[in-house]
């Protein structure tokens, strides 16, 4: 069935959007710091899923259990090394986020050329539970079922740990008012070093669920953070639901486009729905408007 068809596909397209999105909304929404090689670590992710699964026959649900702690511990040590001298300079300010953004653009390129010194410039892919699965008469690849699946386990337990413990707490008060949390004994640098971590360890298990079903290559990066980006922006600057709303609506507008249009219009829709929030609702479709 055709409508069964576009939902499936916009769901998983959709939800591994929003993942992928959810790390940069923990990293820029609460750690301020906007990180424009956040899609290198996903490749990064995609390729260690690849080799666990050509060189060592591991399953890319081993190397998603293996992937999300070095991710985590990557990325804490990226914001430890490179990104707190930045901030004890500038004290978390308005420059925090221009100086950022030339940091983070230098790694952007020094990751990517060790990916193309390493894998080639060659687009790669690996076959994992390709078989069809039929679902209300319709048929989807199982390996797209599976890494919607994770996708939204994943999503979930954000959601419920940044909800529903201490440290998620503690998250949220940086994300919505860093200059008071001090007040109430929070260390503000900590928590956003955790958060950082935290958005490495989700776009690195991004990265893995994406090779199951998708080709990619060592300079796909930049586009996977654009998407992610313009879903953290579309859905509001550090709003959990807002990331997956926008994220949803991308992957079904795509979905759409590339079924009833042309798929080289994919990303032309992605701008165009990007332009028209920012139009209609500047802060996005759950963000606050400043007062």
């Amino acid at each position: 069935m055709l409508v069964v068809d576009v939902l499936l596909a916009g769901l998983t397209l959709g939800g591994l959007y929003a993942l992928t999105a959810l790390g940069l909304t923990l990293q820029y929404g609460v750690a301020r710091i906007m990180n424009l090689s956040y899609g290198e670590f996903l490749i990064a992710g995609a390729f260690g899923a690849f080799l666990a699964f050509d060189m060592l026959a591991l399953s890319p649900i081993i190397a998603l259990l293996i992937a999300v702690p070095l991710g985590f511990a990557l990325q804490w040590l990226v914001y430890q090394v490179l990104l707190m001298p930045l901030v004890r300079r500038s004290g978390a300010g308005p420059a925090l986020e221009v100086d950022s953004i030339l940091a983070t653009f230098g790694l952007l390129f020094v990751v990517q050329g060790l990916m193309l010194a390493a894998f080639g410039g060659n687009i790669v892919s690996y076959a994992y539970l390709s078989e069809p699965v039929h679902v209300l008469g319709s048929t989807v690849a199982a390996n797209r079922l599976l890494a919607f699946a994770f996708a939204l386990v994943i999503g979930l337990a954000l959601y419920l740990g940044l909800t529903r413990t201490r440290a998620g707490t503690a998250v949220r008060a940086v994300a919505v008012a860093p200059q008071f949390a001090p007040l109430v004994g929070i260390d503000v640098r900590a928590v956003s070093a955790f958060a950082f971590a935290l958005g490495g360890a989700l776009v690195t298990g991004g990265g893995v669920l994406v090779s199951m079903f998708l080709p990619f290559s060592a300079t796909a990066g930049v586009v996977f953070a654009m998407k992610a980006l313009i879903v953290v922006i579309m859905g509001g600057v550090g709003n959990l639901l807002g990331c997956l709303m926008a994220g949803l609506l991308l992957g079904f507008a795509e979905t759409l486009v590339a079924r009833f249009i042309d798929p080289g219009l994919t990303l032309a829709v992605n701008f165009a729905l990007f332009l028209l929030v920012l139009l209609m609702r500047p802060q996005g479709l759950f963000g606050r408007a400043a007062r």
